[in-house]
């Protein structure tokens, strides 16, 4: 049987004790529990400021963006379509437009019970619609319905409900156009439909399923059925006009 061997043991030499303190804490100077060490306000502050620096940049790059953004200057097409919109920008009641020529002669004159204004087509709509125009031969057109949609520049106007065109033509004589629908082209002194029509003038009286009447070029074309009563010795209703049925319907 063979003898087990004792361990061996290690002697240190002892050390000299240490004081450590953790998290600011110090030895209460009765003996009692250690108290923390009050932190100067100075490196309180830094410390305050290293905790939530990040967080106030962060903010303060979020705030300079959106200022940014905001007032960055856009080009004009942009811009204008932003403003554009299918709502009416402006609403008038019994109102008076007049459009003068560059002499200043009166062009257009048109009033209305209410008048609406759309941006996004630059479209005009007029309810309760009464329009005086002036060629420049002097010649004056009056005309009413009860509600017009117009252009910009009042030059091409649709006449809806009720609409009547009455112009002076040649001789002292008047024509008059009635029907539900007629698109006056106030500049080319045009006027054009595809609803039925009734043609006055003097004792001539002429219905028809629609019509072209160009003044410049003394035509009126009629779309079929056309219906025509003349009295004897009195003017026709375009006798200056060459008058022809139309090939189709007038569109």
């Amino acid at each position: 049987m063979t003898a087990r061997t004792p361990p061996r043991q290690l002697h240190l030499p002892d050390l000299p004790e240490v004081a450590v303190a953790l998290g600011g804490l110090q030895p209460s100077p009765a003996g009692g529990p250690p108290q923390r060490s009050a932190m100067p306000p100075g490196r309180r502050l830094l410390g305050w400021l290293s905790s939530y620096l990040p967080l106030l940049l962060m903010a303060l790059l979020a705030t300079s963006t959106w200022w940014l953004v905001r007032n960055t200057p856009q080009p004009p097409g942009a811009q204008a379509e932003q403003s554009l919109r299918s709502e009416p920008d402006y609403t008038m009641t019994a109102f008076s437009v007049t459009r003068f020529a560059p002499d200043g002669r009166v062009q257009v004159r048109i009033d209305g019970d209410v008048m609406r204004h759309y941006p996004d087509t630059d479209r005009i709509e007029i309810e309760g619609v009464r329009i005086h125009a002036v060629a420049p031969d002097g010649r004056i057109t009056n005309a009413t319905a009860r509600r017009a949609l117009s252009n910009g520049d009042a030059s091409e106007v649709q006449l809806l409900g009720s609409a009547q065109v009455v112009s002076q033509v040649d001789g002292g004589q008047t024509l008059q156009v009635h029907s539900e629908f007629l698109h006056a082209f106030l500049r080319f002194e045009r006027l054009r439909s595809h609803l039925p029509v009734r043609v006055l003038r003097g004792g001539s009286d002429i219905r028809a399923g629609g019509i072209d009447y160009d003044h410049a070029l003394r035509r009126m074309q009629l779309a079929g059925p056309v219906r025509a009563r003349f009295v004897p010795g009195r003017p026709s209703a375009a006798p200056d006009a060459a008058i022809r049925p139309a090939a189709g319907p007038l569109r």
